[in-house]
């Protein structure tokens, strides 16, 4: 794998109309949890569960976004960012996850919206970024069909509201961390380890789009639908033997490793890639997966007409990467809980590059391997990176500075990658950085920082950090300097 800062980088300019932007989740930023008429999501639930997120944090207040989203978006402004990603929350909305608007949340957003245009700002929502009423979630949740129908309506709801001021749709954030972190492993809400239902999540989740876009659609073709996915590339670890001298046995030996190793990167690529690009994008699951999950759970939970609902066309693809999968064969560990699902017994494996506070190494390059195999094994829609960023232990300095270099370097060498992606024939239209404000981070609590804009928590103050004011630069220009 290519370091991208091997050599001083050039200068980099992005196509004219480049979308550049910040995302943000409703229940990580909004707080207010029991103000006009929210009724709880399943991470309210989740969160007041004793020894779910680390510290007994909540977002019952959060970044208190939804008394100072004034603040918020002038901070958008203010970084020259054109576009702002953010999610609705369901259950401010719909308070039971189903039946008429709730006025009062309607309202929110309204104003929200009104604030984002009136700056020039254009709103991207997301319909979807994992807080499930709980009403729902008492009836089953996402395990359950009926889930799909009550998103459904849900979307076409709330697109009659916002429509007119609305243009860009994401159905869903990431599913692949709503079934499989929420119904698997249990680490994100609603915590509950039932691999088969899982199974059954990541289909109706997919279900739900497919049966929202048409909804949305119907009502009003003029807008832009799409969905959000988190990829990776997923490597073996085993190599070949390089050794030709070496002894018979311990060559068949090497080759049998480096084969498993290649399989475990193959079941990993199918449940966390294909699982949702081969359904979206070419109407079918992929048939290893499916012999994959055969002993977790068989297929009757997929009905006729199915697939083709899910494969509704998209005007974009939003992709969101962190990090790359390197994998290798190993000895399934019965006693835990795991979100791969049929492939319990892969090992992943380090590979000593620096990594952020979430741990996760940092690898530039996979942005571009995600970005170009979506444009050659597909065909795609325009591509948006919908979410990307890295948390570091940032702190404010006596003159209340906030310098984050590893942020800036970061983020400068993921703008890079994705402008070889670019360079390479992807359609890459926009960039949306993770996160414009440090946040609730899931089950980190406030322990790990995103943001672009510190937060301190007891004031709630914002202080841009370095990155923000680089970042104004890099949008201003539409590009990256290059080191003399």
């Amino acid at each position: 794998m290519t370091d991208t800062r091997t050599t001083a980088p050039a200068s980099v300019c992005f196509p004219p109309g480049f979308a550049w932007g910040a995302a943000s989740a409703a229940y990580q930023i909004e707080g207010a949890t029991a103000e006009g008429g929210r009724g709880p999501s399943i991470w309210d639930t989740f969160a007041h569960t004793p020894g779910a997120i680390l510290d007994g944090d909540t977002g019952d207040v959060a970044c208190d976004h939804y008394h100072r989203y004034r603040e918020d978006v002038a901070l958008l402004a203010g970084l020259g960012l054109t576009h702002y990603r953010f999610s609705l929350s369901w259950s401010r909305l719909q308070p039971g996850g189903r039946g008429p608007l709730n006025p009062a949340g309607v309202a929110f957003y309204d104003r929200l919206i009104d604030e984002l245009l009136s700056r020039d700002v254009l709103p991207w929502v997301t319909l979807y970024h994992w807080d499930l009423p709980q009403e729902l979630e008492d009836a089953g949740g996402w395990p359950e069909r009926a889930t799909a129908h009550r998103f459904a309506e849900y979307a076409e709801a709330v697109h009659a509201r916002f429509a007119d001021r609305v243009r860009s749709w994401t159905t869903l954030n990431e599913p692949w961390c709503a079934a499989y972190l929420g119904y698997a492993s249990g680490v994100h809400a609603p915590g509950r380890r039932e691999p088969a239902a899982a199974v059954r999540a990541a289909h109706h989740l997919l279900l739900g789009h497919g049966l929202a876009v048409r909804a949305m659609r119907a009502r009003d073709d003029s807008g832009s639908f799409g969905i959000t996915v988190n990829l990776y590339p997923v490597d073996s670890a085993g190599d070949p033997p390089a050794d030709a001298d070496a002894d018979a046995d311990a060559d068949a030996d090497a080759d049998a490793d480096a084969d498993a190793d290649a399989d475990a990167a193959r079941r990993i690529d199918a449940l966390m890639n294909r699982q949702f690009l081969d359904p979206l994008l070419r109407g079918c699951y992929p048939a290893d997966l499916l012999g994959d999950l055969a002993h977790v759970t068989d297929t009757g939970h997929i009905e006729d007409g199915d697939a083709e609902v899910i494969a509704q066309p998209l005007d974009f693809l939003g992709v969101n990467y962190y990090s790359r999968h390197v994998v290798r064969a190993g000895r399934p560990d019965s006693g835990a809980s795991t979100p791969w699902v049929g492939s319990d017994d892969v090992e992943f494996v380090g590979r000593g590059l620096p990594a952020t506070e979430m741990g996760w190494e940092i690898d530039p390059d996979g942005l571009h391997d995600v970005l170009v195999r979506i444009h050659r094994e597909y065909d795609a829609p325009p591509l948006y990176v919908t979410e990307n960023g890295a948390a570091f232990a940032d702190e404010p300095e006596p003159g209340g500075q906030v310098p984050d270099p590893r942020r800036i370097d970061y983020l400068d060498r993921h703008f890079r990658s994705a402008a070889r992606a670019i360079a390479d024939g992807v359609d890459l239209r926009g960039y949306f950085v993770w996160s414009l404000t440090d946040n609730f981070e899931w089950a980190w609590g406030y322990a790990r920082r995103f943001g672009l804009v510190y937060i301190d928590y007891p004031t709630q103050r914002r202080i841009p950090k370095d990155s923000a004011r680089w970042l104004a630069a890099v949008t201003r220009r539409n590009g990256l300097e290059g080191v003399p």
